[in-house]
């Protein structure tokens, strides 16, 4: 099997299996969105979806958390992992949002990683989920599945994924393909043990057909 049969197989396989993939992180704004991601990280969306409501009744938009102060959050998002962290880089960041970017989310990379909290991978969530741009965000699912997979062979970064993933995958596909691997990942080619049983792509998948059976 070549890498482009590979390819093409996967992502057919998954349109017919997931036509309408999308991010399990409740938002209404794309502000809402990034602090939502900065909230996610080594924490899960359903911790996230918990605590953000009431932190974004309190504070709707960037320029009301551009006034507070990072203890102030603590008593919102203290159940997700690394509140005091999280709490000064969502105030920093709404704060340069409001003083930089005229209070709207840049749309473009480079802006978004100059960003407290804000590296590559949450750039490109916020670039594929909000202006649908052809931007793959590589987390630790990505990174495994593809790997798994045999969408990349022995990646060694998340950068070297991406970077494999954006050449193969046809550019329209490419925001829809980074939830693909995401939700497959969470759900069926799980970390400590894949549901290959229950898996549509072991006829495409590398480990499955390296896997002692």
């Amino acid at each position: 099997m070549t890498i482009k049969e590979r390819y093409e197989g996967i992502i057919s396989a998954f349109q017919e299996n997931m036509p309408s993939p999308h991010t399990e992180l409740s938002y209404d704004t794309p502000f809402h969105l990034l602090v939502a991601v900065i909230l996610s990280a080594q924490c899960t969306d359903k911790r996230v979806n918990m605590v953000t409501p009431a932190l974004f009744s309190a504070y709707p938009d960037a320029s009301d958390l551009a006034l507070a102060q990072p203890e102030d959050l603590i008593p919102y998002i203290g159940s997700v992992t690394f509140p005091n962290a999280k709490s000064r880089h969502i105030v920093k960041a709404a704060r340069m949002i409001v003083d930089d970017f005229g209070g709207e989310v840049p749309s473009e990379i480079d802006s978004l990683m100059k960003l407290p909290g804000v590296g590559r991978k949450t750039a490109n969530v916020m670039l594929a989920v909000v202006w649908n741009k052809a931007a793959m965000a590589v987390d630790t699912h990505v990174f495994r599945v593809s790997n798994r997979l045999g969408l990349t062979r022995d990646s060694k970064t998340p950068l070297a994924t991406e970077k494999t993933l954006c050449k193969y995958i046809p550019e329209e596909l490419i925001s829809t393909a980074h939830h693909w691997l995401i939700l497959h990942g969470r759900y069926v080619c799980k970390a400590r043990k894949p549901d290959c049983l229950n898996c549509y792509l072991t006829p495409w998948c590398l480990h499955f057909r390296k896997a002692p059976k």
